[in-house]
């Protein structure tokens, strides 16, 4: 079989398949949807031909494909999440645009378009077959891309027995777009030297630095009473949400910040004058900065809750995930074996510290070494979303190059 046969097909498939998760929820994967999806993938798996195929109480599928050699080489993990962002994904109708000449705005539906003004990442894909949904949608190339890709390259392996390749493990999880899929993850069952996740973006993207994570959520209790005799008497909750998001640095947010600037980013206002809630999340790339942003709003609340003279402000903070670079930094085995496996397929790594996190930092923390390659996917978490087929190819290639190079170790 060639390397890509069922690559788009497979990609195309899941895509359609709702798979969003739910922040709302208390449930452990947080939507049947996922669960349904990833049993899917686990009878995917026991049809290729992997091993000991495991449906994990938290949801994650565990698969083993067996070392065809006659000595030791370090196991390695492939990592990927199965469910999408919090944008439309049900009926998801991917568009296939062959042969993109790199110029034009592409039309995904009567209503929507991909305009090269807006996004000038679409210049570099010239040639290349890209794959759109039709602007009512998310497409979910955010992670189901890695997902193709890691099942393709495992298939190809089990198909070819000639290729040489160590012990070889991939899991697949729920609810990494809401940030608790990796919470329960298991490393010790898992049992691989080193992993990767495949969840990057554009063609050559390997990432061992990540933000540190935290979420704020903050609840304001107010003063209700009639507007006519408010005077002196009336705290209005919105109101004093207002006042509260003012005295945060106003240039310390995403769109006003790049490289390793943190920020706060606030998500979500709700409520009446009585009672309002807000929620940010916070993140910095230094560790020290990222402690002194969390009691920034402590600080902020408790000034505010002095000139009340009561608590009206109240804080729940909780972190989420932290730089795993300050554990790759020690160890940076699968970081120089991945950069090795892109320069031996002329792809030029870029290493630059990622401005969010992936399940990987998370499983770092954990013991287990996860730096995160590319998938390909742009635009990620919109109905802009598009995803380069050749890009896909070249992932498969990383996995497959990753795998042989292993062996020579």
């Amino acid at each position: 079989m060639d390397k890509y046969d069922n690559l788009v097909s497979r990609f195309v498939e899941y895509a359609k398949i709702n798979t969003r998760s739910n922040e709302e929820s208390t449930t452990v994967p947080s939507d049947s949807k996922e669960v349904e999806f990833l049993k899917m993938i686990a009878e995917e798996l026991k049809r290729i031909g992997l091993k000991n195929v495991i449906l994990m109480p938290d949801g994650y599928v565990f698969a083993e494909l067996s070392s065809n050699l006659d000595y030791e080489v370090p196991t390695i993990g492939f990592i990927a999440h199965v469910d999408t962002a919090d944008f439309n994904s049900e009926n998801i109708n991917p568009q296939i645009h062959e042969s993109y000449d790199g110029k034009s705005d592409l039309q995904l539906s009567e209503k929507w378009s991909l305009k090269v003004a807006e996004f000038p990442n679409l210049t570099k894909y010239q040639g290349h077959t890209l794959i759109t949904s039709d602007g009512k949608t998310l497409l979910g190339a955010d992670d189901k891309a890695g997902v193709a890709e890691i099942i393709t390259a495992i298939e190809y392996l089990v198909a070819n027995p000639t290729i040489k390749h160590g012990t070889i493990k991939v899991a697949f999880g729920p609810d990494e777009e809401i940030g608790i899929g990796a919470d329960n993850f298991d490393v010790a069952s898992f049992n691989a030297d080193f992993a990767y996740t495949m969840d990057g973006g554009p063609l050559g993207e390997l990432e061992w630095e990540t933000f540190n994570a935290a979420d704020a959520k903050i609840e304001i209790q107010g003063k209700n009473v009639h507007p006519g005799s408010a005077k002196d008497t009336m705290i209005n909750a919105l109101q004093v949400a207002m006042d509260f998001h003012a005295k945060l640095p106003n240039k310390e947010r995403p769109e006003l910040t790049s490289g390793t600037e943190g920020f706060w980013h606030i998500m979500q206002v709700n409520g009446t004058p009585d009672y309002a809630t807000m929620r940010y999340i916070i993140r910095d790339h230094n560790r020290e900065v990222f402690e002194k942003r969390k009691e920034k709003l402590q600080s902020i609340a408790e000034q505010m809750n002095q000139k009340f003279g009561i608590q009206r402000i109240k804080i729940i903070l909780k972190d989420q995930y932290y730089n795993m670079g300050e554990v790759l930094k020690n160890d940076m085995e699968s970081v120089d074996l991945a950069k090795e496996a892109m320069y031996s397929l002329n792809i030029t790594p870029i290493i630059e510290p990622v401005r969010g996190g992936t399940d990987g930092s998370k499983i770092t923390f954990m013991g287990l070494p996860t730096p995160n390659i590319f998938a390909g996917g742009e635009n990620m978490h919109s109905r802009y979303e598009f995803v380069s087929t050749q890009v896909m190819e070249q992932a498969v290639d990383v996995i497959l190059k990753i795998s042989e190079l292993n062996t020579q170790k």
